[in-house]
């Protein structure tokens, strides 16, 4: 007869096995090219002025955040004012979601989860990529000619 302590135990292991195997299946597959390998990480955007990270795990996640450069005034009281509100998501980028690489094509793509933005969850970005010197990658978004560098985190 099993223990109450070893039915916790069997149920946690399941638990654990299950949550990896749904993180797998939504993610990237695990035998990714080299490419894909070497997106795994931070970037910190050097490009462009804003500030900004982006993270890619092995399992497929991404999530991306960039904030423009530029004054941001604390609140004048406990909860902005509705201009104080939207003055502080202007231009503001966050998402997240997993990615996919095209290694034949060179584009990465992030499949986006949930966004700062309404009306933008569910829609993939597509992005050519470029691994550049001193461990950047450039991505350029499908349709245009703007390159965005990022370096990897140190």
């Amino acid at each position: 007869m099993l223990t109450s302590r070893a039915l916790g135990m069997i149920s946690l292991v399941v638990l654990l096995v299950l949550q990896v195997g749904a993180r797998c299946a939504i993610g990237q597959p695990a035998a990714a090219g080299a490419d894909a390998k070497r997106f795994v990480g931070t970037w910190r955007l050097v490009s462009d002025a804003s500030t900004g990270l982006m993270y890619y795990d092995s399992l497929g996640n991404m999530a991306a955040q960039v904030m423009p450069n530029r004054s941001r005034p604390t609140y004048a009281g406990a909860q902005p004012t509705p201009e104080e509100a939207k003055d502080a998501i202007t231009g503001y980028l966050a998402y997240f979601g997993t990615y996919s690489v095209d290694e034949s094509l060179r584009t990465i793509t992030h499949h986006r989860k949930a966004n700062i933005n309404p009306g933008q969850i569910g829609d993939d970005v597509v992005r050519a990529y470029v691994f550049g010197a001193g461990d950047r990658v450039i991505l350029t978004p499908a349709g245009t000619a703007n390159q965005i560098v990022w370096e990897r985190a140190k």
